[in-house]
């Protein structure tokens, strides 16, 4: 299964998935509109692979399969004040 990433120039460590190489006609116009020019990064046989680094792999395959694209948004960013808080117990106001 051959898979084109592409990253978006609107919104850090946002890549979008599809299965083919500028094939963005299953992708909600809404969602394009937000992702913004899309950004070619490669191409990748998804067959050949067992693991992606940031995706899960199953999940990616499935959802090019069932929506005609997968959307990788980048990881919730810590708080690390309140993960302070929380394992010293202080309670916020």
């Amino acid at each position: 299964m051959l898979c084109a990433i592409y990253k978006s120039k609107k919104k850090a460590d946002t890549y979008l998935y599809v299965p083919k190489r500028d094939h963005f006609d299953d992708v909600p116009e809404p969602l394009m509109d937000s992702f913004g020019s899309p950004q070619f990064v490669m191409l990748i046989n998804l067959a050949t692979k067992d693991r992606l680094a940031l995706a899960d792999i199953d999940k990616v395959k499935a959802e090019l399969s069932d929506n005609g694209f997968y959307l990788q948004l980048p990881p919730p960013t810590e708080n690390m004040l309140d993960e302070l808080r929380q394992q010293n117990g202080v309670e916020r106001d």
